[in-house]
């Protein structure tokens, strides 16, 4: 950048009310702690709710043995009742809350000693000393059950006769627990493996140069009347390079449009849009859909042990999805954003009609990169052909299926590191940035120095989401929250749109997207599990919230970036002009995605590869549409 294009600070504007809120967001979420260490905050605050709310604490719940003259002699006269003792006036009154199961083993109660008014132990059916817990929180499992048998009704919840506890992880079994288990939370925590296998394919596509050249390859063939939408779609599909996209495109898109004498900020918010508010959305599989697919079927398996959520289960959505934002954003460039910029002087980032440059050669490839691209395609186009094969041909190692999803869904993963790692490896050779096996590894070696935040974040996430799973209130809290949830039949439209909004909140303060589900999914997949939305929905509907703020946030590390291609067009411009350029785009992607998912959802068709649309089937609950 230029010298005479670096702004000066007293030139800056004053900011108004809009840039006095957005910096006091800024200075809020300035404040909280790495991500990682919310994850740490998190796991000492479940081991503080662990201890509170198991039945070590005076007052709470208590399971009593009680006689039941509806049976015939034996331990058939008793059985365990489980409810909540109160001191009056008159003395202790136990009030029973539910039966929790009958003629059943005191320790399948998960519970511990009860001792009565009198001092004396509960003594079971079975002469035994009665394990149950005195304290603390208990939580009734409850189903739907259509009890008039009248469609048109709703169901009513009723217990199945299961009852759970919380555990505490603040006494010696608990610490020990979680020495002993810390290794395996870190190894075991679902995304770790996926993400890293996935970027050794991808990383090494970016080392070596192959996903900007195909951006800049596409971008010198786009006519200038289809340049808005262009950005737009190539921002969204560049989030098969991670985040490649918010480097090589910006720069581009502002010259490109300068080329036809348009505002060099148009294509810069037009290319922001796609990359950041359209980041979930994309044609094909990308390395997000493993990470969210796995902390969504971590997180359903608390209901179901044998619940799987495919990789793929929401392909068609995003896949739709970027056919419409493409389109939403072309409408707003157009409408909103670059009709404001027309009024702009050539100082403040307005159009320069007087400008006739090119791209400057930042748009074209030199003869190796048109080469390298070459052998690259071949080398995808026979890997695709290939494994399109084996999933056709019977006895092949992907033809068939595994468990509840076809093969080829169920290594997906693989699948990518192999396509994509060998046109890296030849677009490398042919271009001179791979020249030897040394060199080859090195660019492995190196997207993998770039994943250590996530080895880190990993760490500690493990810890919590496995503390959160022993303690039992992650099964409780879904449970309780679920019923509350079911009485308020809000519907599963509202519910929908109402997770969508309450993550786009939290994406203003936590910007890492696999940080806020892995806080996000063990606590609301398996509560909407329970009233009828199916885990693949609840998973849409966080990439939904987690997209839209992305370009409105000045948490987005990247928005530094972005704000000096700006500045180089515009050097007076602050973090307000950038907000204010792209709030229209959050509006518009919001409004239109909510009505998607709604429809969609209302409309019983597929997500994906892998979507079980038939809730009513996996017996959890129901809740009206």
């Amino acid at each position: 950048m230029s010298n005479e294009n670096v702004s000066n600070p007293s030139d800056t504007p004053k900011v108004g009310i809009l840039g006095k809120a957005l910096n006091g967001v800024e200075w809020l979420g300035n404040k909280l702690p790495d991500p990682a260490f919310l994850f740490l905050i998190g796991l000492f605050i479940v081991l503080g709710l662990s201890h509170f709310a198991s039945p070590d604490l005076p007052s709470g719940f208590e399971v009593r043995w009680v006689d039941d003259p509806t049976r015939d002699g034996g331990v058939d006269q008793q059985r365990g009742v489980i409810g909540r003792v109160s001191v009056t006036d008159e003395g202790e009154v136990f009030e029973p809350a539910s039966i929790v199961v009958e003629d059943a083993d005191p320790n399948d109660l998960k519970a511990r000693l009860v001792i009565d008014a009198t001092g004396e132990v509960v003594v079971g059916p079975d002469g035994e000393a009665v394990n149950v817990a005195d304290h603390g929180w208990a939580v009734f499992e409850k189903v739907p059950v259509d009890t008039d048998g009248d469609p048109e009704t709703p169901p009513e919840l009723v217990t199945n006769g299961e009852v759970m506890f919380a555990r505490s992880l603040i006494t010696s079994e608990g610490w020990y627990w979680l020495l002993s288990s810390m290794e395996a939370n870190f190894l075991g925590f679902a995304p770790l493996g996926v993400v890293l296998l996935g970027m050794l394919g991808i990383g090494p596509m970016e080392r070596v140069g192959l996903i900007s050249a195909l951006l800049r390859a596409a971008l010198s063939r786009v006519p200038g009347t289809l340049l808005t939408p262009a950005m737009i779609f190539l921002g969204i599909m560049s989030s098969l390079g991670s985040d490649a996209g918010y480097v090589v495109l910006p720069p581009l898109a502002a010259l490109a449009y300068l080329a036809v004498g348009r505002s060099p900020l148009a294509g810069i918010a037009a290319v922001f849009a796609g990359v950041a508010a359209g980041f979930n959305a994309n044609l094909l599989i990308t390395s997000l859909e493993p990470l969210m697919s796995n902390l969504s079927q971590d997180a359903a398996q608390t209901i179901d042990a044998d619940r799987a959520v495919a990789a793929t289960a929401a392909w068609y959505f995003m896949a739709a999805s970027t056919i419409v934002l493409t389109f939403v954003g072309w409408a707003v460039t157009a409408m909103f954003v670059e009709k404001r910029l027309s009024g702009k002087s050539v100082e403040d980032g307005g159009p320069d009609p007087a400008h006739a440059s090119t791209l400057d050669g930042h748009g074209t490839l030199n003869p190796e990169e048109a080469k390298g691209l070459i052998w690259a395609g071949v080398t995808f186009g026979l890997g695709l052909a290939f494994t399109a094969l084996l999933v056709f041909w019977e006895g092949s190692p992907l033809h068939g299926t595994d468990g509840p999803f076809p093969r080829w869904v169920a290594v997906i993963v693989p699948l990518m590191f192999v396509l994509t790692i060998l046109p890296a490896c030849v677009y490398g050779a042919v271009v001179g940035n791979i020249k030897s096996t040394k060199d080859a590894a090195q660019t492995m070696v190196e997207s993998m120095a770039a994943m250590a935040p996530i080895i880190v974040l990993a760490f500690f996430a493990g810890q919590f989401v496995a503390a959160f799973e022993e303690s039992g209130l992650g099964r409780m809290l879904a449970f309780s929250g679920g019923e509350w949830l079911f009485n308020q039949q809000f519907g599963a439209g509202g519910l929908l749109i109402a997770f969508i909004l309450v993550t786009m909140v939290f994406n203003l303060f936590v910007g890492s997207m696999s940080a806020k589900y892995a806080l996000f999914a063990p606590i609301f997949v398996p509560m909407f599990m329970l009233i009828g939305i199916r885990p693949e929905m609840t998973q849409t509907a966080y990439r939904i919230g987690d997209s839209t703020t992305n370009i409105i946030t000045p948490l987005n590390p990247y928005m530094v970036i972005i704000l000096m291609y700006v500045q180089k067009y515009a050097p007076k411009a602050g973090i307000g002009t950038l907000i204010a350029m792209m709030l229209p785009y959050t509006i518009a992607f919001t409004l239109v995605w909510m009505v998607m998912i709604v429809v969609w959802n209302a409309s019983g068709i597929p997500l994906g590869v892998g979507d079980p649309v038939d809730v009513f089937s996996e017996g959890y609950g129901v809740v009206a549409p």
